[in-house]
């Protein structure tokens, strides 16, 4: 239990599937741990049985909804009022397969999986930078190849393919630029990035697909346990401490999408930059 004694973590969607597999191991390896999620009763729920399974009387709950840009704020501003510090931020919470928009207008795959962590991650930076070998891990997907590249102008407007699978690439393709471009701009001795693929597993992001599909979909997944190996490893290996921005699969450094081009990450950054920050009265973002 004395492996993570003295480190913190932010584990986004840490109530159900990947991220609740990644706190549970955390937490029965000593270390602190902040789940943070939309549903209060859900998220408690999991602090409790986490604590069960592992011991420790060392998980909270924060609430966040990332389709809320207010949300993430009062979620960054609640965990800042606690005084720790904060070692490793995984953000691994996502949808998939959904249509719709965020409370903010977003399409909602590319405002969940990327700009909501983007306003999270960018809120709790300046205490990263101080907190001690801090590192921010991405769940990415190996969808994100299937991006061909980035409309910014349709993501300011509602999903707009049938199965929300395009966008979802999209997103998991803004998973990856994010890391690259946070490597690129932050010293990896104060704060280190990587992005990863977990592996196709069965977990609740498949909730909204019909029975049917979704019993043939997950029926030779990954399970929870499986697919949290990489994020684990991301967020605690001694191995890749000199590494930031890289892309892994299986434990494994990967190479990513070719479209993931430092180019593209500098103007995602700028676009999702203007867009969490709140505009002057008689100014649009």
């Amino acid at each position: 239990m004395t492996e993570l004694d003295g480190r913190t973590f932010l584990v986004t969607g840490g109530n159900a599937g990947i991220g609740y597999a990644t706190a549970t191991d955390l937490a029965r390896r000593g270390g602190r741990v902040h789940i943070a999620c939309r549903s209060q009763a859900k998220g408690e729920a999991a602090v409790a049985a986490i604590a069960a399974a592992t011991g420790s009387d060392l998980v909270s709950y924060l609430q966040l909804d990332l389709a809320d840009l207010a949300s993430v704020q009062r979620c960054a501003q609640a965990f800042l009022a606690l005084g720790e510090p904060l070692h490793v931020l995984i953000n691994n919470a996502g949808v998939g397969g959904q249509r719709g928009s965020t409370v903010d207008g977003f399409e909602l795959h590319f405002g969940v999986n990327h700009l909501g962590h983007f306003a999270l991650t960018q809120a709790l930076l300046p205490l990263l930078q101080v907190s001690g070998a801090a590192r921010v891990v991405n769940v990415a997907s190996d969808a994100h190849y299937q991006a061909k590249g980035i409309d910014f102008a349709a993501l300011r407007r509602r999903t707009r393919s049938i199965t929300g699978l395009p966008e979802y690439a999209v997103s998991k393709l803004s998973n990856v630029l994010f890391a690259q471009e946070l490597a690129r701009r932050f010293d990896r001795t104060l704060v280190a990035a990587y992005c990863l693929h977990p592996g196709v597993v069965a977990s609740q992001i498949w909730r909204r697909v019909p029975w049917p599909a979704r019993q043939i979909m997950t029926r030779r997944m990954l399970t929870i346990e499986q697919g949290a190996r990489t994020s684990l490893y991301c967020a605690t290996s001694a191995e890749v401490a000199d590494v930031s921005g890289s892309y892994y699969d299986g434990c494994r450094e990967t190479e990513p999408s070719a479209v993931a081009t430092p180019e593209l990450a500098a103007r995602l950054w700028e676009y999702s930059q203007r867009w969490i920050t709140p505009s002057e009265p008689g100014q649009a973002n």
